[in-house]
């Protein structure tokens, strides 16, 4: 058995800690090594998640973490970035599910919602009684979230939703969906659309073979009534759903931080351990280069982040600084992840250890939430002033 999983701190990065974002992750961390690591590979094998466990992240405080009021914990971003990071540690849709309830799904009800809205949703969201997604990527439209089809049209105290959202985490499952469409003027505006309601239906997306223990499903809106009291009435236009996917794509610049530091564990115990030649395969070159790389990379990773989480508490942060923590972190933790893989040899194929889950599980995160190429062309605008997309 594995030595129990005590962090990656080359550079003493615990110094620069609060003691109480200390506490956050190491109650998260202890909570990811106990609770969660045990079950997840049956879950990935039968490709489910394990909803079981979420009262226990609402008892901890891990729903709605950064939102301030109405039952949430009201954390600092430091703090919510280091439950994320522990999050992945244990598996990509764990964090995936944390991040889409709260950053996609409950940060826009809190940022553009109602006060009945936030009453109504906030408290039962951080509680976990309640469970959201959100829904702006179509078939038809994934990168050019602008090029959306699906359509909102004001008939009377109500709208009339047409239209299909793609590839949602806890589609199937949630309560709430927050839903981005056209008006007829062209205009985008979001919607809380609930369970059950008319022409709503949802569909589980199938046969894949990475975030395999999170749900992922369909959106589909046919003639979908909604009432106008769930209209999100405090954004319009493309900036609504993108300030969501900032929020979002923060927490996952810290959350591949996590899945590489559970390759390079994984990695140096191996190393230590397994035997060629009369030898560990730890001492010979090759394979410490690999660690090696691991460690610079993770450390480099955790600086981005812990630089990023201060401009974010100091309400200065930009997108494209996020863009370049999520294309950087995630770009690093898949190359660990296969660097891993690699040193596992054969070993590394089967899921007695967790590297190849984490491999497959960080191709999906280098896609969504912004492709690694997407991000770089924001990193290029913004370094040139020229939008190579448009």
């Amino acid at each position: 058995m594995s030595a129990p999983f005590r962090g990656i701190d080359f550079y003493a990065f615990d110094e620069l800690l609060t003691s109480e974002q200390r506490a956050v992750r190491d109650a998260v961390r202890d909570w990811v090594s106990k609770r969660f690591i045990p079950v997840i590979e049956q879950h990935h094998r039968a490709g489910t998640f394990p909803m079981n466990l979420v009262p226990e992240l609402a008892e901890m405080g891990i729903l709605g973490a950064p939102i301030h009021g109405y039952d949430c914990a009201g954390m600092d971003a430091v703090s919510y970035g280091l439950i994320l990071q522990e999050l992945e540690r244990g598996d990509s849709g764990l964090r995936s599910f944390a991040s889409v309830q709260t950053s996609l799904c409950m940060w826009p009800i809190w940022a553009y919602g109602s006060e009945a809205q936030k009453t109504r949703w906030l408290p039962d969201m951080s509680r976990g009684k309640k469970l959201a997604c959100f829904g702006l990527t179509e078939p038809d439209h994934g990168s050019n979230p602008g090029g959306m089809i699906t359509r909102a049209k004001k008939k009377g105290n109500k709208w009339i939703l047409n239209g299909a959202k793609m590839w949602i985490t806890n589609a199937s499952v949630a309560d709430v969906a927050v839903v981005w469409a056209k008006d007829e003027a062209d205009v985008i505006r979001g919607f809380l659309v609930e369970k059950g309601s008319p022409g709503f239906s949802t569909k589980e997306t199938v046969n894949k073979w990475s975030l395999r223990a999170s749900s992922t499903g369909e959106l589909i809106f046919g003639d979908c009534e909604i009432p106008e009291e769930n209209v999100l009435a405090g954004v319009q236009g493309l900036k609504g759903p993108l300030s969501c996917l900032t929020q979002a794509r923060y927490g996952i610049a810290w959350g591949a931080i996590g899945s590489a530091m559970a390759c390079y564990d994984a990695s140096v115990n191996y190393a230590q351990t397994r035997i060629q030649f009369g030898k560990p395969i730890g001492a010979f070159q090759l394979n410490q280069e690999k660690i090696a790389y691991m460690l610079t990379e993770i450390t480099k990773g955790q600086a981005i982040c812990l630089r990023l989480a201060q401009l974010k508490d100091a309400k200065t942060l930009k997108p494209e600084q996020v863009s370049l923590a999520k294309r950087n972190n995630v770009d690093m933790a898949l190359t660990i992840a296969r660097l891993a893989r690699d040193l596992h040899g054969a070993n590394g194929i089967t899921d007695e250890y967790p590297v190849i889950r984490h491999m497959l599980n960080l191709e999906s995160v280098k896609t969504y939430e912004g492709t690694h190429d997407i991000h770089t062309l924001v990193l290029g605008q913004a370094a040139t002033g020229i939008a190579a997309y448009q």
